[in-house]
This record gives C-alpha cells, structure tokens and sequence, in this order.
C-alpha cells in the first residue's frame, strides 16, 4: 500500500524571485470567488491592483478606465461596449452571444456576450486587423481589448458545464493559454507551476465504478434480462456487423449458457473478477468506487429515482474483494446515493464505506454522475475528502472546461477531480457507440489536449466491463499502454487531489521591493507525491531547462531556484 501523503509537522519553504512579473487584477467584487480560482489554474503571480504600486501587466475586467492604473500593458476583458471604449478609441463592429472566438491559433467557445471590435488606428506597428481581440497604444502603453467576460466565462465553466457539442474542447485551458500569449507575446515575463509534475507529461488516474460486481444478485430483474440479450442476440448481430470478433461472440453465448449453473452455484460468476483490474493495470494503482448500501435507489431533487438505479449489492457483500484492491496499493471510495443532494445521508453512506474499508479518508463519485450546483457544498458538508463526478454520461471530453482539479465556486474545501473517459459512453449503442479503433483515435485526441496544457486525465471503467457480456477489456488494456507510453504519472484519486493540493498550497508573495516570494509548504517525510516544475515565460531569460520546484526536499528545492536564478541574462 502507498505510503500515507498527509503532512506532518510542515515546514515553510521560502524563496524570492526579483524582476517577476505580478499580474494586477481590477476585477468587481462579485467575482472574487472567480479570479481567486483562475489563479489557482493558471498558477502564475498575482494580486488583485493594490492603490500606488505599479505592474508590467494590467488586467481589467470590471469596465472601468484602465488609463488610471500604472502599467506597461493592460489587458482589457469585456462582452459588451464599455464606457472606457470611447476614451480608448475602441469601436465595436458586431457583438452576439455563444460565438466562437477565432483570434489566430485560438478557437475558443464563448458562452456569454461577445462583441468583436473595428481595426485599430494608429501609430506603426498597430494591430489593424479587427475581431475578437484589439490591440493599440494608447497613451505610450499597449492596450490590448478582449471582447468577452473572463471571469463570468470560468464561472460558467466551473458551475454549468460544457454542452456535449463542445466536450472535446479544454475551455478554461484555452483562456488560461491565450491570456498567457497576450502577455508574453507583448514582451512579459512570466513564470508559472505548470499542472503536471515535473519528469511527467500528464496525470493519468485509473478509476472504477462497482454497480455490479456479482450477476448471480440479479434474477429475473432488468439487469439480468439485459445481460441475456446482449450476451447472446446482441453479441449475434454486433459480430455480423463486425462490431464483435466471432471468438468474443462465443464467449458471451458461453457465459449465456451457464448463467443456471452460476445461479445453483456451480459455476463461476461471469461478474465476479473485478479485483482483476489490478493484473490488467501492472502495477498502476487505481481508485475503486462502492455503493454503500442494496436496493436503495435514491432521489432526484423533485422525486424518486428510477427503481433500476438501485444496485443489487451493498459495500459489505464484496468485502474481500475490497480488502484485496487496498492490499494491492488502490483505494476505495463512495459511489454515492443521495449524498450528492443531502449531506446527512452523504455521512451515513461515507461511514458505511469507512466501516466495511477501514480507509478513513473517503472521495466520491455519485452514481449515474447525480449532481447539480449545490451539490459541492451538500458533499463537503457530509465530510468527502475529494469528488469526481462532474463528466459527461453521453460523450468523453471536458465538461468544466478543464483538465485540471479544482475547487468548485459553491465549496470552502472540497475539490473536484473531474472525469474525462467513460467506456460506456465509448461503446454504449445510445451514446457514441464506436468501435475499438474509434474509441481509440477519439481518446487519443483527448489524451493529446492533457499532454499539450497539462493535468490529468479521469478514466472510468466500470467493474464489468472488462467480463461478459462487455469484453472491454482490451480496449482498457491498451488505453493504459498509450497513457504510460505519452509519460504519465498514474495515481490514485486520492493522491491527483493531494498533488494538486500542494500545488495550491504555494504562493506567491509581492514584497514592497518588488520581488516575488514563492512560499511552499513541505509535506513529511516519505511522501510519494513528485516534485512540482517552475517554468518560465519569457525572452529575456536565456533559454535553459525548466527550473523544478520539489515539495519533497528543501535541498533540491533550492537547487532548483538556484537553477532557475542562474538562467536569467
């Protein structure tokens, strides 16, 4: 088993970084909850503007003039006609809602107002070209005006979703990139903790909803009558189609045939090798999520549940198998009922999770992705430790706009690990229903967008989707070979949380000087996390290998400041 990551007697780790860029924000109060929260994705200095102090970079969100504000460059966000556009000489040529933003490179779904503004005029070197983002100097600053709302975007983003039709797009990381390339393309340093460890190009986070572990708890209900059809008709004409190999359709009409044995209890249950996921993942730990209790279907937030949600097994009935994953080095957490909307039966439901595991520490996954917006608060309230629920049932892809754990706007402390890949939304006929190939280029896609911004990838595969009738195992099996061959760290629930948790944990500190403090507190000892990356933005750094910031030693931390130091010109 994993060596615990929580700390014990933390130490303080500073470091100062002169001739940083600090990003001053003007933002209205409202948002706050907003900005805090970008910047803790976009892991870079900052500070909302503070009166006297001046900046190399501005950005404006809350409509007021920016000429009041001591900067070099201001960065001017806004869905609609702003009173400083006039003073600025800004005219809007078109303005809409739900548009898609086309600014060179970037393609970048809006979900607000957007407005897209005339060519610039102006002395030589003026960006003339009209759109979504213009650029002039006004006043010998250059100021760059964005036709949309940032902030109200990323609540969007954190609180509504994504529609399906955008899902493959990584929104939030998209505005985190473009602002990114407004300030560094305008010759501003920045440095940033990029959302991937250092020696890693993503975080790849294996984990398993168990709805049914055991078929022979299934007889003469839906589950069971489903399970004949797609293992015997189903499998007949998924191989006609070519769809289903001929040797897999035999396996399904086999597992068909002996289903009375398996009920008299003379042959194998078909379902029963869940803990099997350990061999397929070679060492790779994975998080494993349990109903809490049979039959209870729960509710909706007007009326009850479907009566199929309820699961036909309890936490207890699989035990051993349960013990076996958290011997091998998994976890388990709560594949929740009703706790996604009642934090009392979210204590019940996480306390029969801790009675069955003996794991105190419990995250959630709701059953069926339950969820709403005040969902976070009800989860953080009944204890969870992390959630990841927030992903879509009918596709794969981005559904917060992002690849990254973050901190719902409606919590104080719970963090959200959001999920990516889902086999049934992969192969299930009224979702993308694809084949192996397919489903194959579709998630390479996906894992190609984690490489490129960073994060973690959320796979869910279910507990018998690996058995018959599914047979999905091979298509799991070589989604965790690309992972391991794109350079991922594979971690657990728990420990993707944990790591980002430290990357949160730094913070960067604006001295009257003008330097920047970087402060980090240190884990224990012994602690698996890896290290975090310093990165640098900039021109007038000489090139040089990313500097790495290590939350696992003080000496190699310094080393790596030290390295970071030596780089500048």
């Amino acid at each position: 088993m994993n060596p615990p990551t929580q700390r014990v007697e933390p130490r303080v780790l500073l470091h100062s970084y002169p001739y940083i860029t600090v990003i001053g924000v003007v933002a209205n109060p409202s948002e706050e909850a907003v900005v805090r929260e970008f910047f803790e994705l976009f892991k870079t200095p900052w500070e909302f503007c503070q009166p006297g102090r001046s900046y190399s970079v501005v950005l404006c969100a809350d409509g007021s003039n920016p000429s009041r504000y001591e900067t070099n460059l201001v960065l001017v966000y806004g869905g609609k006609t702003l009173a400083a556009d006039a003073a600025l000489g800004i005219a809007a040529l078109a303005s809409g809602k739900g548009q898609l933003l086309e600014h060179g490179q970037f393609h970048i779904p809006i979900y607000g107002t957007n407005l897209a503004f005339e060519a610039a005029q102006g002395s030589a070197g003026t960006d003339r070209r009209g759109g979504p983002v213009w650029k002039s100097t006004v006043d010998r600053r250059t100021v760059i005006r964005i036709g949309y709302d940032l902030f109200a975007e990323v609540r969007t983003l954190l609180t509504q979703g994504q529609p399906v039709a955008n899902a493959a797009i990584p929104t939030l990381e998209l505005h985190i990139a473009l602002l990114r390339s407004l300030i560094v393309g305008n010759g501003v340093a920045l440095v940033e903790i990029p959302p991937v460890p250092e020696g890693y190009r993503l975080i790849a986070c294996l984990t398993h909803d168990i709805d049914h572990p055991l078929l022979r708890r299934h007889m003469f209900d839906h589950t069971m009558f489903g399970f004949l059809y797609r293992a015997t008709l189903g499998s007949l004409m998924n191989a006609v189609r070519g769809k289903l190999g001929w040797s897999e359709a035999r396996r399904n009409w086999a597992a068909a045939l002996k289903l009375p044995r398996v009920y008299l209890g003379l042959a194998k249950d078909p379902w029963a090798e869940f803990d099997r996921y350990t061999e397929l993942e070679a060492g790779a730990p994975s998080s494993f999520f349990v109903i809490p209790f049979a039959g209870r279907a729960g509710r909706k937030r007007d009326s009850a549940a479907p009566s199929a949600r309820a699961a036909g097994y309890g936490a207890v009935d699989i035990k051993p198998q349960l013990e076996s994953v958290i011997s091998a080095g998994c976890e388990v957490g709560l594949h929740g009922i009703d706790a996604w909307m009642d934090a009392a039966a979210g204590r019940e439901e996480m306390a029969e999770v801790r009675r069955v595991t003996g794991q105190q520490e419990i995250g959630v996954r709701m059953h069926w992705l339950y969820f709403d917006e005040q969902s976070p608060a009800a989860l953080e309230q009944a204890g969870a430790s992390y959630d990841s629920t927030v992903g879509y049932n009918e596709t794969i892809g981005f559904r917060a706009g992002t690849s990254q754990v973050y901190q719902p706007l409606e919590s104080s402390r719970l963090l959200e690990l959001p999920l990516h890949v889902m086999d049934t939304a992969l192969f299930y006929p009224a979702y993308l229903n694809l084949s192996a190939e397919e489903a194959k280029a579709r998630t390479g896609s996906l894992l190609d967008s984690v490489v490129h911004h960073g994060g973690c990838v959320t796979v869910n595969w279910h507990d018998r989707s690996i058995a018959a009738e599914r047979l999905w195992g091979e298509a799991y099996t070589d989604l965790v070979k690309t992972l391991r061959a794109k350079g991922a760290w594979f971690a657990t629930a728990s420990e993707c949380v944990a790591w980002f948790r430290e990357r949160r944990a730094v913070r960067f500190e604006v001295q009257l000087d003008g330097t920047v403090r970087a402060s980090l507190q240190m884990p224990a000892a012994g602690t698996t996390l890896p290290p975090m990356m310093m990165r640098t933005h900039t021109d007038i750094f000489r090139p040089a290998k990313d500097g790495v910031l290590h939350a696992t030693a003080e000496s190699k931390a310094a080393k790596a400041v030290d390295a970071l130091e030596a780089s500048r010109a």
